[in-house]
């Protein structure tokens, strides 16, 4: 690794790390991850409470079950939509938003290369997004299990469902920061990413799709296999490759914002100050 790419990396790390982005956004995805299963056992709680009353809930007390599998099922769509459209948010000035304040001058007058400038942004943030998916997955299981009389997720199936969020969450990252550093629009970037991942299940649901080999899927999914509550080892080795899939996709998205990089020069004319 040269030195233009290291000094690249530790930009990026202190710009995420060494300010409050990253601990808004690691406190949301925790925060996310306990209030659903949460609030799904405080409704049952109140769903008791009127029946001591007397009062007739026939109609609600089908439609809530005290196992944990319903608490950690829910707080992954979270995860997957809310903390999703904060970590966009909260990372748009890293993915094009820079261009557009005229801080960075890419690659002629100031040396720096496109492959400095792109390759950091694609480990740092999807890696960051990978690791907070997993840590919401287990924080909402630990809860789920502590809240729910019945706790019918084992730990292995959260870690593979954290995973797969995991993985879901890197690929629109993935996703934005290609169309942000591509466009120099991060604005228009963060829209249309999360735009995309709220319809994207929706559609798939409505649709009937396969979910195997769907990286779009991974998502549903992973709430799949905690309903379930438990992953044979041909789901698994078909999990490995949805995976592979999208991982693939990942690596299309870098060489595209490289050469889109590459291929467009980026006016750093004028008297604006940049501060």
């Amino acid at each position: 690794m040269n030195i233009q790419t290291r000094a690249s990396f530790t930009k990026e790390y202190l710009a995420f790390f060494r300010t409050n982005r990253f601990t808004i956004i690691a406190a949301s995805f925790i925060g996310v991850a306990l209030l659903s299963p949460l609030l799904i056992s405080g409704m049952s709680a109140l769903v008791d409470f009127y029946a001591d009353l007397g009062v007739d809930i026939s109609d609600l007390t089908g439609m809530l079950v005290s196992a944990s599998s319903i608490g950690v099922a829910s707080s992954i769509s979270e995860i997957a939509t809310i903390g999703l459209l904060i970590f966009i948010l909260l990372i748009n000035r890293y993915a094009g938003g820079e261009q557009k304040k005229r801080a960075v001058i890419i690659p002629m007058s100031s040396g720096l290369r496109s492959f400095g400038y792109i390759f950091p942004k694609f480990i740092v943030y999807p890696l960051s997004a990978f690791v907070l998916g997993i840590i919401g997955v287990l924080a909402s299981w630990l809860v789920s299990g502590w809240v729910f009389e019945v706790n019918d997720v084992t730990f292995g199936v959260a870690v593979l469902s954290g995973m797969l969020v995991g993985v879901r969450l890197m690929l629109f990252v993935c996703f934005h920061l290609t169309l942000g550093t591509a466009t120099g629009r991060a604005g228009m970037s963060a829209a249309v990413c999360i735009v995309a991942s709220f319809l994207l299940p929706n559609f798939i649901s409505i649709a009937d799709a396969e979910l195997m080999f769907n990286p779009f899927a991974l998502e549903l999914l992973a709430v799949r296999t905690v309903q379930i509550g438990y992953a044979t080892a041909s789901d698994v080795q078909d999990m490995i490759i949805t995976v592979i899939i999208s991982v693939v996709i990942m690596a299309i998205m870098y060489f595209i914002a490289l050469f889109a990089q590459n291929a467009k020069r980026i006016d750093n004319t004028g008297n604006e100050i940049s501060l």
